[in-house]
């Protein structure tokens, strides 16, 4: 088993045929098929069931493959280790996060990192936590700014900021007046959410749970920013970050109160893989998040 099989493999499991990887590869449909039968013969397992012109991961692949993104990952840490000496100020860094995070807190971070470190390329992708986590884990993302918990072996996480979740109304709701609002309160209007399974989410069910209260659940939003405009217009209310609904509060479009003896809070983190030697881009970026988040940070009144 070379590299050379093991880039082969990958193609493939990438791009969905032999064909298709041998144009990525520039090579020869013929030649990939043959790598791929010498491996298959090496490790006296199959890795791909074949169906027509479509493969798919047999187990064995399955495991070959995690083990393969490892052996990827492994390849260019060493390599950027050893330009790194050469190159401290160049490199580049792939930055995920949710949509709230992107909106409110990453643009003012992302303009100190550019202007301290000019020369390296950022690139920023939204998305939930778990595909997040499986793009950091394939090598697509180097860090993720995520909800926490996430709590992997194979993943390191660094806690960096903690915001308080407000009960938020529109202008003409009746529940708009009222600084603390009950639980009670919260059960009997309708309620727009983020989607299930979120760890934002997590935190308003394990409420109503202990609670023992049964929400009015009428939508579930991946994006605050659709949230919103449904609570502005009087769709429902919600209970999402006050971070981001600051600018329509001293607007006047959206109000907020916190839930009578209780206060909700969600917790971020950094997430990125465990490795014996962090890139030069990562290690500045984790240092810039404890730099500035004191001074990012809005306390709601």
């Amino acid at each position: 088993m070379d590299l050379r099989q093991l880039e082969m493999f990958k193609a493939i499991t990438d791009a969905g045929s032999f064909t298709r990887a041998g144009r990525r590869l520039h090579v020869s449909q013929s030649a990939v098929s043959r790598q791929i039968t010498l491996l298959e013969e090496e490790l006296g397992v199959q890795v791909f069931m074949r169906s027509g012109r479509r493969v798919f991961l047999t187990e064995a692949g399955k495991t070959l493959l995690k083990h393969c993104h490892r052996i990827f990952r492994d390849m260019e840490e060493a390599a950027l280790e050893v330009a790194q000496n050469k190159q401290s100020h160049r490199g580049s860094l792939r930055v995920g996060g949710g949509m709230s995070v992107c909106t409110y807190l990453l643009p003012q971070i992302l303009k100190e990192y550019k202007t301290r470190y000019p020369h390296v390329q950022l690139t920023v992708t939204t998305g939930t936590t778990e595909p997040t986590i499986q793009k950091i884990r394939n090598n697509e993302i180097d860090v993720g700014v995520l909800s926490l918990p996430v709590e992997s072996q194979d993943l390191q996480v660094r806690s960096v900021f903690r915001e308080e979740m407000m009960v938020v109304t529109g202008p003409s709701h009746p529940l708009r007046e009222k600084r603390h609002i009950t639980p009670r309160d919260l059960a009997s209007a309708p309620l727009i959410l983020f989607e299930r399974g979120s760890n934002t989410r997590k935190v308003i069910d394990r409420f109503f749970e202990e609670q023992s209260l049964a929400p009015d659940i009428i939508m579930e939003m991946e994006n605050v920013e659709i949230i919103k405009p449904l609570v502005e217009i009087g769709l429902g209310i919600t209970i999402i970050p006050y971070q981001s609904i600051v600018r329509e509060v001293e607007a006047g479009t959206l109000h907020f109160s916190r839930i009578s003896g209780h206060r909700l809070y969600r917790e971020l983190g950094l997430v990125f893989l465990k490795m014996h030697y962090l890139p030069i881009p990562l290690q500045r970026m984790v240092t810039l998040f404890t730099e500035m988040i004191p001074t990012l940070q809005v306390v709601p009144p």
